[in-house]
């Protein structure tokens, strides 16, 4: 993914009104991302736990989903839970259910997607071994590379089934 701007998140998104876009809680370290290695930017707004966004290019456009963070009950440490995304296993609450309002008509009236995805939205990440998942992963015998593009589709049928 390329560097975006400030200006960019904000006139990008397709499920929210611009008054929600320009009141969203950007990440605070744009400039330090490792964009190179992003398949999309997510964050959680710091000022509303229970916000998230996910930003990332979606045909030949930047296209962001506005997402709300379920507050689930707390699970063991040992309970396991799967990302919809980079299918990354987490344990401790890792992985939340996160909603977003569908975009046009269908978001209007009230309908949402959701999936269950890892809880700081840093898939691009664990898919290529930059971070690791809390409670371990899974050995999996596809390679970095298999996993990426994996993530890639899962991604698109995401933004595909919000944008609609």
């Amino acid at each position: 993914m390329d560097a975006i701007t400030e200006r960019e998140i904000r006139s990008c998104f397709v499920n929210c009104s611009k008054g929600e876009a320009h009141r969203a809680g950007l990440p605070q370290d744009l400039a330090d991302r490792p964009w190179g290695d992003l398949d999309f930017l997510g964050w959680r707004d710091p000022g509303a736990p229970d916000r998230a966004y996910l930003v990332a290019g979606h045909g030949d456009r930047l296209t962001g989903i506005a997402l709300r963070a379920t507050a689930g009950g707390s699970r063991g440490f040992t309970a396991r839970s799967l990302c919809s995304l980079c299918l990354t296993v987490h344990t401790s609450g890792g992985v939340v259910l996160m909603t977003a309002r569908r975009g046009g008509e269908a978001g209007r009236q009230g309908n949402t997607v959701g999936r269950y995805l890892c809880a700081d939205l840093s898939c691009s990440l664990y898919v290529r071994g930059m971070k690791a998942a809390v409670g371990g992963d899974f050995d999996e015998s596809l390679t970095p590379e298999a996993r990426i593009a994996r993530t890639r589709v899962r991604l698109r049928a995401f933004l595909q089934e919000v944008t609609g």
